[in-house]
């Protein structure tokens, strides 16, 4: 495919709602930033070379997978049984294939596995212990131990939840969501989305959130492409990363006002709260967010970059 001097946008996101200003020192700040900054670069030398968007995507995910600092990959949150559950989804707008897995243990690059169930097999989602065999056949394919995933701070927030769990009427406080995700628009004009997350600390029973689940945490088509992070049980019920498409398709909605009217209007009427990055083909960026804040990094049309924690 010939390189072209048309404009390319990446957008990446490390998970809304996972920290409050208060609780998140200098240091950590320039780390996360870092991270953000490294993951953008992953996916920015593909895409200003005439890389496609679904192979950026790929790139910056797989670099936010193998930071600690997100809840995917290495770094993921813990189950109930002390264990790590990981899902991912990526998705090619002009082509609608798409490929994701949930439940999976010992797959270091969860979003990699998702990118193969797209091509090299006949399906789209594969889970638990078919995934893990279907990777099997993968040699390509790097595997570690569950453990690998762990670090302490996470094995903290796994007691904190089930202390706060224990406690009468605290419900969910404390569950600790978070995902990574990525979305682009090449030099073609081609848009790809990708997601990937350890889930939800203290899960049980196999669940499976938003994430890999084409159309409620990620999704891409023609006119956009929609990786979501937030209470995945209320994404799913909104099919948000579908309904941004939607309402841009069926009724003439600009990505802004889509993403905003899900996001921060059906997303909370439900009771959950989160945020999304969506890009559409003429290259506008949407990212809104309705917690205290959204890790999140993008490299415009125009070729600013920039990666942000909190609103400012």
């Amino acid at each position: 495919m010939p390189v072209c001097d048309a404009p390319f946008v990446l957008a990446i996101h490390g998970g809304a709602g996972v920290i409050e200003p208060e609780a998140l020192s200098a240091d950590e700040a320039r780390v996360i930033h870092a991270a953000l900054g490294a993951a953008l670069e992953a996916g920015h030398v593909l895409l200003r070379d005439g890389g496609t968007a679904l192979d950026a995507v790929e790139a910056a995910v797989i670099r936010l997978e193998e930071s600690p600092c997100f809840n995917a990959g290495f770094g993921a949150v813990f189950t109930a049984e002390g264990a790590h559950e990981l899902d991912a989804a990526l998705m090619e707008g002009h082509t609608r294939r798409a490929g994701a897995v949930a439940g999976v243990r010992t797959v270091r690059n969860p979003v990699r596995l998702a990118r193969a169930v797209m091509e090299r097999s006949a399906h789209v989602l594969l889970a638990g212990e078919g995934a893990e065999r279907f990777a099997d056949g993968l040699p390509d394919l790097e595997r570690v131990a569950n453990a690998w995933f762990g670090t302490p701070a996470r094995h903290a927030q796994l007691l904190l939840a089930q202390a706060r769990e224990a406690a009468p009427g605290d419900g969910l406080k404390g569950r600790y969501f978070g995902t990574v995700g990525a979305v682009a628009l090449d030099r073609h004009g081609r848009l790809a989305a990708a997601t990937s997350t350890g889930g939800m600390t203290n899960k049980r029973f196999g669940r499976i959130g938003d994430s890999p689940l084409i159309g409620s945490g990620t999704w891409a088509d023609a006119r956009c492409a929609v990786s979501a992070t937030g209470w995945g049980e209320i994404y799913i019920r909104c099919a948000a990363a579908h309904d941004i498409a939607a309402r841009m398709a069926y009724g003439g909605a600009s990505l802004a006002e889509a993403s905003e009217a899900v996001i921060l209007g059906e997303v909370p009427a439900l009771g959950g709260d989160g945020g999304a990055i969506a890009v559409d083909a003429a290259g506008n960026l949407a990212m809104p967010f309705s917690t205290s804040g959204m890790y999140r990094g993008w490299i415009d049309r125009h070729g600013q970059r920039c990666t942000r924690i909190f609103r400012d």
